[in-house]
Parts: structure tokens; sequence; C-alpha cells
């Protein structure tokens, strides 16, 4: 093995593999590169070919023009806080929701219950345009329109988190949910006590995806909002996309200012769901 390693071809093969890797790197990273060095530009200097990618000088005016609106309205704040409100309640409620349904189909012995795992399983094959229609008619009958709840109730659980939180879960030893059983403990006991503080990893990993996708989400705000003082990020985002004569150095801040919660939310969780492959691969040996 050690001759194998020091081999001419492996030295190749590493050398191949790293230069792969780092223009992967930049090819990810250079979108991001271009927001934060174009949110510091005017129009002109963005538009200009080539690109210069020092700001020449430094915009700090696009910044408050970001926050101030296209029709200086500064709804900006406002519409932070409904993302961060829709959001984090999505993301809680998934969390709860989709980790109960996961231990009981992976833990529970029950009739059905891979009809109903399939059942849940099969609706992440129905494009959401398909139900889109249903879901604003209902929508309109319950009187959700214009209202958080209407934001928020569509999405309270998804069914790859309940698939996501099975996966991990069947791979939990058995023996300790056993162990707390034998100590009458009760299950919501053990699901709270011992299940989700030992699922960190697959926590983390959840919330981080619910969190984005629901942070970047267009279409169902755009049709349940009308009032600007409940509209998301993305819509107001879109807001200066829609102006005759496009601020495109604000319109670069203001996708700076609506990444970082992101940027923030995976920095501070990395640590967990990067960790978490080892403990999944150290449970499936």
């Amino acid at each position: 093995m050690s001759s194998e390693i020091k081999s001419p071809v492996y030295k190749i093969y590493k050398v191949l593999i790293t230069i792969l890797l780092i223009l992967l790197v930049l090819l990810t990273v250079t979108p991001l590169v271009f927001m934060v060095c174009a949110s510091f530009m005017t129009s002109k200097q963005i538009l200009a070919i080539p690109f210069t990618w020092i700001p020449r000088p430094f915009q700090f005016k696009n910044f408050y023009n970001a926050v101030a609106g296209t029709l200086h309205t500064w709804t900006f704040p406002r519409n932070m806080l409904n993302s961060f409100i829709v959001s984090g309640t999505v993301t809680l409620t998934t969390l709860l929701l989709a980790g109960m349904s996961g231990y009981g189909l992976s833990k529970f012995r029950f009739k059905g219950k891979n009809f109903v795992f399939i059942t849940i399983m099969s609706t992440m094959m129905i494009p959401f345009e398909a139900i889109m229609i249903p879901m604003y008619m209902i929508a309109q009958k319950l009187n959700l329109m214009n209202s958080y709840r209407g934001l928020i109730i569509p999405y309270l659980v998804s069914a790859f988190g309940i698939f996501q939180m099975r996966q991990y879960l069947l791979t939990f030893p058995g023996e300790f949910l056993d162990a707390a059983r034998v100590d009458g403990m009760g299950e919501l006991g053990i699901f709270f006590k011992l299940v989700m503080p030992n699922s960190a990893p697959v926590l983390a990993t959840l919330a981080i995806t619910t969190f984005r996708s629901q942070w970047d989400n267009l279409l169902w705000p755009l049709l349940v909002t009308q009032n600007a003082k409940l509209k998301t990020v993305p819509l107001y985002i879109t807001s200066f996309s829609e102006e005759k004569h496009a601020d495109e150095g604000a319109l670069m801040a203001v996708a700076l200012l609506a990444s970082l919660p992101m940027l923030i939310a995976f920095f501070a969780l990395s640590k967990y769901f990067i960790g978490g492959s080892e403990v999944y691969e150290s449970r499936k040996g």
C-alpha cells in the first residue's frame, strides 16, 4: 500500500484532483465575489467590459438605496423581519414534526407503516406548479391571504424532512431507547431528552436547508401577499429589477444584505453537519 501511495501515478492523480477541486471552488465562489464587489460600484462600472473587480471609488450609497428602496418606502427592514418570522417558524415546525414523524416511522412497528412512508415520499414527486392553483384557492377560502398564516401553514412540514429524519434515526441504537423505557421514561421524554439532543447533525442539516428554501421562496409569497409590509425579501429584491432604469449597484447591495443571514447560519451550523457525516458513517460501520 505504501508503494502505491508513493508511486508517480498516485502523485499525478492527487495533483489532478487538487486542481479540479480548486477550479470547482473558484467556480462556486466567483458569483459571490462578484456580488460583493459590484455592491460597491456604480451601474456603469458593473456593466463595463472588461469588468474591473476593484471598485473605484467605493459607492457606499448603494446600501442606503438598497435599504430605502426604489421609491424610498423603507420597507426593507420590515420585509427582512417577515422573512425571519416565516423562515424561522417553518424551520422550527419542520424540525419538530419531521423529527416526530421520522422517529415513529423508524422505531415503531404498526400496520401500514410502509404505506404511510411511501405515500409521504410520493408527495415529493408532485411539482409545486401542479398544486399551486388549488393551494391558492384554499388559501382564499380559509382567509389566509395577506397574513403570516398564509405564508407559514402550507410549509409547516416537508416530506424531505421526514425522509431525512427517518433515514438518520434508522441508525440510532435501539438499545438506548429500550434502556430508557426500562428506567420508566415515557415516549415523549425519550424523544425530547434522548433522540433530539443526539440528532444534532441531521437537525442542523435539516434546519439550514429548510431555512434556506423558505428564505429564497418567491412564488408562494408572490401569490398570497399584496400588502407591501407583509412581503418577504425575495419580493423586495424583484422590485429593483422591475424598475425601468434599474440601479444595479443597489440591487447588488440588497442581494448582499439578503445573503448575509444565510451565510451566518451556514457557518454557525457547519460544525454540526460537517461532523455529522463522520457520526453517520461510524454508525453504518
